[in-house]
């Protein structure tokens, strides 16, 4: 699958079958958010896959946002004292959120040429997560992307192109 055609066929899913996702799918979910850039290549990222059916349940009680029942859920965290001692002030406020993004780009576009469906969460307490995940204190959870295979493909939203560019100047 072209990257064009990821891009365009990517949805947000969140009805899953009760499929669980194959191990060596998530390590290739995993090699792709490892993949992304990150802000001065300072990998600063950590991950965590939950597939076990208790902790999916004491995530889904912190987590407002993670709906339906995906077989999987990869948690991204942020090593904030690294992402300080590499990027500054702007590394724990700023970089953190960018390099967590581009992670969860990189898996949702290869979940869906693997035919996995995802859905990236940011509604969630990430005191809470970090403390069900036993994550130490600089160990920040900052977005989770659920996985599993689609019970439904969602059809396209309408994408407003011709509205949202311009060249050379703001002329809106």
């Amino acid at each position: 699958m072209d990257v064009m055609t990821a891009i365009k066929g990517r949805r947000s899913v969140r009805s899953f079958t009760d499929q669980p996702v194959d191990q060596d799918m998530l390590l290739k979910l995993l090699e792709a958010a490892v993949w992304a850039p990150s802000a001065g290549n300072g990998q600063t990222w950590r991950f965590v896959i939950v597939t076990e059916e208790t902790m999916m349940k004491k995530l889904k009680m912190v987590s407002p946002g993670l709906l339906g029942d995906p077989p999987a859920v990869f948690v991204i965290a942020q090593d904030m004292a690294l992402s300080k001692q590499k990027g500054g002030q702007m590394g724990p406020e700023t970089l953190t959120k960018m390099d967590s993004a581009m992670a969860a780009q990189n898996i949702m576009l290869a979940a869906h040429a693997m035919g996995l469906g995802t859905c990236v969460i940011a509604s969630f307490h990430p005191g809470a997560a970090a403390k069900l995940l036993d994550m130490p204190e600089q160990i920040v959870p900052t977005l989770m992307v659920t996985v599993g295979h689609p019970a439904v493909k969602p059809p396209p939203p309408k994408r407003l192109f011709e509205e949202v560019y311009w060249f050379e100047a703001y002329n809106g």
